[in-house]
């Protein structure tokens, strides 16, 4: 059952409950990594493994992410700032237990390419909490393992 989250803004990144923060360099440059997040959203499905369906909405201010296994999320951009920092709040989902989450994309220049920071801000009730605390590894290897096949998927439009 789809659930509305509390409406938080940018602010949310730097004092949610929990905080979760990634980074990782890839050889793209910021304005290719800032275009693949924020302009080509259908793209996602094709480098990040957990996404099934992505699609621009509201002529661009929100996104629809399904995961797999079922998870769906309706989100409000609220910052894309190229090449700089994509952010997005997730206003509604099937996820149980989360009351508000913020996921923020911070891009800077690293030599020739990018280093791409990934934030993922929430709050929920403490079963929720304490399964992003245990699943914290995944959600690693998953950022990992995505950026790494971003920066592949970029190489090969490049090429």
């Amino acid at each position: 059952m789809a659930r509305r989250l509390r409406p938080v803004g940018l602010d949310f990144v730097e004092t949610a409950p929990l905080r979760l923060v990634f980074a990782r360099e890839m050889a793209a440059s910021p304005e290719a990594v800032f275009h693949a997040l924020a302009e080509d959203v259908p793209g996602w499905s094709q480098w990040f493994p957990a996404v099934t369906l992505a699609r621009s909405t509201a002529e661009g201010a929100g996104r629809e992410i399904r995961l797999r296994g079922g998870t769906r999320f309706e989100e409000a951009v609220l910052v894309a700032r190229a090449p700089e920092v994509y952010a997005y709040r997730v206003d509604v989902t099937n996820a149980p237990g989360a009351r508000a989450l913020v996921e923020e994309w911070r891009l800077t220049p690293a030599g020739e390419g990018t280093r791409v920071q990934w934030t993922f801000s929430a709050d929920g009730a403490a079963p929720f909490r304490l399964a992003l605390r245990l699943g914290r590894a995944g959600l690693g290897r998953a950022f990992r393992d995505a950026v790494k096949a971003l920066d592949r998927r970029l190489a090969s439009t490049l090429a």
